[in-house]
């Protein structure tokens, strides 16, 4: 009987005279849980200077009146071109980054630069189409979303960064039967890695 740890009748007295004490220890939070509640609503949202308008911080946690699941800013770029019911495979595909270096990098060190992935300035997508003509693929750019398709392939790439959209280049190899997209990355934290 002492696995419990409860060896005798005092014990089993002692265990049930702290259970209702914290019994009655709840009953009187409940009498102060209502100033408590007001200051639960609050979350990190709240923190730091009031803004000029209170209903600004209250829209963001109020539920709109729409039977929507889900808002369309919270859906992933490109996540329209998913089709399932498409028979088309996906090409091989390889993502490499690239940064531009010079010799006062390489040599001297003069800039900030190192091998890591954050001082890379674009992005080379290189995509395997076999059997496949130039005038034949259809490539669409978005910010976070890469979209290829061809009578035979087709290919809904999410980027790991977002890139200048309008400032890509494609060019397709023909005797590599290969299609190289470079894209220039563009990270929020740019302006301090690229100095």
């Amino acid at each position: 009987m002492d696995c419990l740890g409860v060896s005798s009748a005092k014990s089993l007295r002692a265990l049930s005279a702290l259970l209702s004490s914290q019994q009655d220890e709840e009953e009187e939070d409940d009498l102060c849980s209502q100033d408590v509640k007001a200051c639960a609503r609050l979350g990190p949202g709240h923190i730091g200077p009031l803004p000029k308008n209170e209903k600004q911080v209250s829209t963001a946690n109020t539920k709109k009146n729409s039977k929507d699941i889900w808002c369309e800013e919270e859906v992933a770029e490109g996540s329209q071109y998913d089709d399932l019911t498409d028979p088309r495979p996906q090409p091989e595909y390889e993502i490499i980054l690239k940064q531009s270096v010079g010799t006062e990098d390489l040599f001297l060190g003069l800039s900030r630069k190192d091998p890591s992935s954050m001082c890379c300035e674009a992005m080379l997508v290189k995509i395997k189409l076999p059997d496949t003509k130039a005038k034949e693929v259809v490539l669409d750019v978005k910010e976070k979303f890469l979209d290829l398709r061809t009578p035979k392939y087709k290919l809904g790439l999410h980027l790991p960064d977002p890139v200048h959209k309008n400032e890509s280049k494609a060019q397709f190899f023909s005797e590599r039967e290969e299609l190289e997209v470079t894209l220039l990355m563009k990270r929020p934290m740019d302006f301090i890695n690229m100095q």
